[in-house]
Protein backbone atom coordinates (compact mmCIF):
# COMPACT_ATOMS: atom_id res chain seq x y z
CA UNK A 1 0.00 0.00 0.00
CA UNK A 2 1.48 3.40 -0.95
CA UNK A 3 2.37 5.95 1.71
CA UNK A 4 -0.28 8.66 2.20
CA UNK A 5 0.44 12.01 0.59
CA UNK A 6 0.90 15.10 2.73
CA UNK A 7 1.03 18.72 1.58
CA UNK A 8 4.12 20.55 2.80
CA UNK A 9 4.68 24.29 2.57
CA UNK A 10 8.22 25.34 1.72
CA UNK A 11 9.77 28.80 1.73
CA UNK A 12 12.45 29.57 -0.85
CA UNK A 13 14.94 32.42 -0.79
CA UNK A 14 18.10 33.57 -2.57
CA UNK A 15 20.16 36.74 -2.73
CA UNK A 16 23.41 35.63 -4.36
CA UNK A 17 24.14 34.55 -7.91
CA UNK A 18 25.35 31.00 -8.45
CA UNK A 19 26.35 28.66 -11.26
CA UNK A 20 22.62 28.57 -12.08
CA UNK A 21 22.37 32.33 -12.55
CA UNK A 22 20.65 35.16 -10.71
CA UNK A 23 18.77 34.64 -7.43
CA UNK A 24 15.45 34.18 -9.28
CA UNK A 25 17.07 31.50 -11.46
CA UNK A 26 18.31 29.80 -8.27
CA UNK A 27 14.70 29.54 -7.10
CA UNK A 28 13.64 28.02 -10.43
CA UNK A 29 16.46 25.46 -10.16
CA UNK A 30 15.52 24.57 -6.58
CA UNK A 31 11.87 24.11 -7.63
CA UNK A 32 12.96 21.85 -10.47
CA UNK A 33 15.00 19.74 -8.03
CA UNK A 34 12.16 19.62 -5.48
CA UNK A 35 10.17 17.56 -7.98
CA UNK A 36 12.35 14.61 -6.93
CA UNK A 37 10.85 14.88 -3.42
CA UNK A 38 7.21 14.86 -4.49
CA UNK A 39 4.89 16.84 -6.72
CA UNK A 40 5.08 20.63 -6.67
CA UNK A 41 1.41 21.64 -6.78
CA UNK A 42 1.69 25.43 -6.42
CA UNK A 43 4.33 28.15 -6.58
CA UNK A 44 3.86 31.77 -5.55
CA UNK A 45 5.11 34.73 -7.48
CA UNK A 46 8.65 35.84 -6.65
CA UNK A 47 8.93 38.68 -4.13
CA UNK A 48 11.91 41.01 -3.77
CA UNK A 49 12.43 41.72 -0.06
CA UNK A 50 14.83 43.54 2.21
CA UNK A 51 17.14 41.39 4.35
CA UNK A 52 16.12 40.93 7.99
CA UNK A 53 18.55 40.73 10.90
CA UNK A 54 21.82 40.71 8.96
CA UNK A 55 21.09 43.79 6.81
CA UNK A 56 24.45 44.39 5.08
CA UNK A 57 23.67 42.16 2.10
CA UNK A 58 21.72 42.24 -1.19
CA UNK A 59 17.93 42.08 -1.33
CA UNK A 60 16.35 38.64 -1.39
CA UNK A 61 14.08 36.97 -3.87
CA UNK A 62 11.52 34.94 -1.89
CA UNK A 63 8.78 32.54 -2.86
CA UNK A 64 6.71 29.72 -1.43
CA UNK A 65 5.76 26.34 -2.83
CA UNK A 66 3.40 23.53 -1.93
CA UNK A 67 4.78 20.03 -2.29
CA UNK A 68 2.64 16.91 -2.17
CA UNK A 69 4.92 14.21 -0.79
CA UNK A 70 4.95 10.76 0.75
CA UNK A 71 8.25 11.46 2.52
CA UNK A 72 8.27 11.66 6.32
CA UNK A 73 9.06 15.13 7.71
CA UNK A 74 12.73 14.43 8.51
CA UNK A 75 13.27 12.72 5.16
CA UNK A 76 11.79 15.76 3.42
CA UNK A 77 14.01 18.09 5.45
CA UNK A 78 17.08 16.02 4.52
CA UNK A 79 16.02 16.17 0.86
CA UNK A 80 15.70 19.97 1.00
CA UNK A 81 19.09 20.30 2.70
CA UNK A 82 20.62 18.02 0.04
CA UNK A 83 19.26 20.35 -2.66
CA UNK A 84 20.81 23.34 -0.89
CA UNK A 85 24.14 21.54 -0.62
CA UNK A 86 24.08 20.39 -4.25
CA UNK A 87 23.41 23.98 -5.31
CA UNK A 88 26.46 25.22 -3.39
CA UNK A 89 25.17 26.25 0.01
CA UNK A 90 27.30 25.41 3.03
CA UNK A 91 25.30 26.38 6.11
CA UNK A 92 28.40 26.04 8.33
CA UNK A 93 30.34 28.83 6.60
CA UNK A 94 27.70 31.57 6.37
CA UNK A 95 26.49 33.81 9.20
CA UNK A 96 22.95 33.19 10.42
CA UNK A 97 20.53 35.13 8.20
CA UNK A 98 23.51 36.00 5.98
CA UNK A 99 23.75 35.96 2.19
CA UNK A 100 22.97 32.69 0.45
CA UNK A 101 22.55 31.17 -2.98
CA UNK A 102 19.55 29.15 -1.87
CA UNK A 103 17.54 28.69 1.30
CA UNK A 104 14.77 26.10 1.59
CA UNK A 105 12.74 26.10 4.81
CA UNK A 106 10.10 23.51 5.65
CA UNK A 107 7.28 25.62 7.09
CA UNK A 108 4.35 23.27 7.44
CA UNK A 109 3.89 19.55 6.93
CA UNK A 110 0.15 18.93 6.91
CA UNK A 111 -1.06 19.42 10.48
CA UNK A 112 2.09 17.92 12.01
CA UNK A 113 3.46 19.43 15.20
CA UNK A 114 6.89 18.17 16.22
CA UNK A 115 10.11 19.28 17.80
CA UNK A 116 13.41 17.48 17.50
CA UNK A 117 17.07 18.45 17.42
CA UNK A 118 16.84 18.74 13.62
CA UNK A 119 13.33 19.95 12.92
CA UNK A 120 10.57 22.00 14.48
CA UNK A 121 7.14 21.95 12.84
CA UNK A 122 5.51 24.28 12.20
CA UNK A 123 8.54 26.48 11.49
CA UNK A 124 9.06 28.40 14.72
CA UNK A 125 9.31 31.89 13.15
CA UNK A 126 7.03 31.69 10.11
CA UNK A 127 4.26 33.71 11.77
CA UNK A 128 6.73 36.59 12.37
CA UNK A 129 7.98 36.87 8.78
CA UNK A 130 6.09 38.76 6.09
CA UNK A 131 8.63 37.57 3.50
CA UNK A 132 7.42 34.02 4.24
CA UNK A 133 3.71 34.65 4.78
CA UNK A 134 3.07 36.96 1.80
CA UNK A 135 4.17 34.42 -0.84
CA UNK A 136 2.49 31.55 1.03
CA UNK A 137 -0.77 33.53 1.29
CA UNK A 138 -0.88 33.71 -2.53
CA UNK A 139 -1.04 29.93 -2.88
CA UNK A 140 -2.46 28.69 0.44
CA UNK A 141 -4.25 31.47 2.34
CA UNK A 142 -6.47 28.93 4.10
CA UNK A 143 -3.63 26.66 5.27
CA UNK A 144 -3.70 26.57 9.07
CA UNK A 145 -0.77 26.80 11.48
CA UNK A 146 -1.56 23.83 13.74
CA UNK A 147 0.06 25.41 16.79
CA UNK A 148 -1.64 28.80 16.54
CA UNK A 149 -4.89 27.69 14.91
CA UNK A 150 -4.68 30.62 12.48
CA UNK A 151 -4.68 30.56 8.70
CA UNK A 152 -1.80 31.94 6.68
CA UNK A 153 -4.01 34.86 5.61
CA UNK A 154 -4.90 35.60 9.25
CA UNK A 155 -1.25 35.48 10.37
CA UNK A 156 -0.25 37.83 7.55
CA UNK A 157 -3.05 40.26 8.43
CA UNK A 158 -1.98 40.27 12.11
CA UNK A 159 1.62 40.90 11.12
CA UNK A 160 0.69 43.83 8.88
CA UNK A 161 -1.28 45.63 11.63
Amino acid sequence: MPEPLVTAAIALGSNLPSAFGRPDENLHEALRRMAALGRVTAVSSFHTTEPVGYVDQPKFVNAAALLETSLAPLDLLHGLLAIEHAMGRDRATVPAKGPRMIDLDLLLYGQTVMQSAELTLPHQAMHERAFVLAPLAEIAPEMVHPGLGKSVAEMLELLRR
